[in-house]
């Protein structure tokens, strides 16, 4: 980004590429070791792809034409034939569970937007397109705010794909009103909240409203997203320095957050909300905000230490009471460079 106090490392993908096999993104690394016991995941494979689709709108090369490949194809072969998919593959290749979590459907629905909405090939984009339609009714019909929010993230940018596509605007606004029932069921005056608790990834309900209402230009969409991500900043701000809820014990309403461990997803998944509320209002205070939250990245932190590891290209899973965690996985490198991406496309670009 254009501003001499902020210079963010450069974008390095090696970390990435050596915990990636021929099967996908391996989940858990000891130290920076991919640790093969732990086996894959459609969560990490999901953020890996929206990685590819990023970069490739910035630089797109034979490596990360190669990557996307592994990621689309691990996310065909976790699908079910019903739409729904397997969350959990050994390193053997054997399914470990009988049906993954919500939240891995809404992650795939949002990687799958990013590949229907990129430059890559049309092959990959019939095949996103797929996958993304038999899931999608299962996103409608789940309980989980994020995976709705998960699968509003994916389907703006299918819309944005075909425009005039009216299944796609109604799906829009049957999943945001979905979003704002369970805001005005759990929020008020002191807790503009979605639900009764904050865990993980909190940043994401708003930026779904962010990014719908750039579709719908309905003005509750911006009004809740606005509230909301304003609540969730200054609850994760403590003297102008971000502070995830930790997540041991996280923050039940009328009770006190939890310090640590504080993680890397929520850091990174802040620092694309307020980009994206910067992309929807055009108000430059979001991208302000936006810097000094992925500064917690770079040492701006409770603990004074750099999360990212610029030696390796890769990213600690989080910082604890006595410090770093120093495993390097695969959530927190994929969401370290999706954040980071965001701010590269908005540093070049001229809005």
């Amino acid at each position: 980004m254009k501003n001499n106090l902020f210079q963010p490392p450069p974008i390095k993908l090696d970390y990435l590429i050596s915990i990636t096999d021929e099967t996908g993104i391996i989940q858990h690394s000891k130290f920076a070791t991919p640790n093969r016991s732990e086996g894959y995941t459609t969560d990490d494979n999901a953020r890996a792809l929206i990685v590819c689709t990023k970069h490739s709108k910035l630089d797109r090369t034979l490596e990360i034409v190669r990557l996307a490949d592994i990621y689309l194809s691990f996310l065909y072969h976790m699908q079910m034939k019903d739409g729904r998919l397997h969350n959990y593959l050994g390193y053997d290749r054997r399914f470990l569970d009988d049906v993954g979590s919500d939240d891995s459907l809404g992650r795939t629905l949002w990687a799958c937007g990013c590949v229907i909405n990129s430059n890559l090939s049309e092959e990959k984009k019939l095949l996103s397109k797929e996958i993304f339609d038999k899931a999608l009714p299962h996103a409608i019909n789940s309980t989980s705010p994020r995976t709705k929010a998960f699968a509003v993230l994916g389907l703006s940018l299918y819309q944005s794909t075909y425009p005039k596509d009216q299944t796609l605007s109604r799906t829009m606004l049957k999943l945001t009103k979905q979003l704002l029932i369970m805001f005005k069921k759990e929020s008020s005056v002191e807790w503009p909240w979605f639900e009764a608790y904050i865990t993980y990834c909190n940043g994401r309900l708003p930026q779904a409203l962010f990014e719908a209402y750039k579709h719908t230009r309905n003005a509750n969409h911006l009004q809740v997203a606005m509230d909301s991500f304003d609540f969730i900043l200054k609850t994760q701000m403590n003297n102008n320095i971000f502070t995830p809820i930790g997540n041991n014990g996280w923050y039940k309403k009328g009770g006190s957050r939890a310090l640590y461990d504080q993680q890397s997803v929520e850091a990174s998944c802040m620092t694309e909300t307020a980009l994206t509320a910067f992309r929807a209002t055009h108000n430059c205070n979001f991208r302000s905000v936006a810097k000094i939250i992925f500064e917690w990245f770079l040492g701006k932190n409770t603990k004074g230490l750099w999360v990212y590891n610029p030696n390796t290209g890769g990213c600690y899973d989080g910082i604890t009471p006595e410090g770093l965690n120093l495993n390097q996985g695969a959530e927190a490198i994929t969401t370290y460079l999706s954040a980071r991406l965001d701010l590269e496309a908005i540093g070049r670009s001229d809005v």
